[in-house]
């Protein structure tokens, strides 16, 4: 079991969401991490918050990143809460 879990926050025809996606899918996938995708059209409060931030990667509910996902700075950010830092 896993003590990270990345969620993306996105809305349907998002290319940059699909980008996003595409990165944590696979960095999950490589570190053995789940993952969920959240859209944030079905609520109004992720809506007022995040619709000009998307996509918004959360690591245990934690904002991490938004716009793009870097590869390398998610797989570091990942490895620091693993380790405990």
């Amino acid at each position: 079991m896993s003590d990270v879990v990345v969620t993306l926050l996105g809305k349907p025809g998002c290319h940059l969401c699909d980008d996003a996606r595409a990165v944590i899918a696979r960095v999950a996938d490589d570190l053995g991490v789940p993952w969920e995708e959240r859209d944030i059209t079905l609520s109004a409060e992720d809506t007022a918050e995040y619709w000009e931030q998307i996509p918004v990667t959360l690591l245990n509910g934690v904002r991490h990143d938004f716009w793009r996902v870097d590869e390398t700075r998610l797989r570091a950010a990942i490895g620091r809460l693993r380790d405990g830092a």
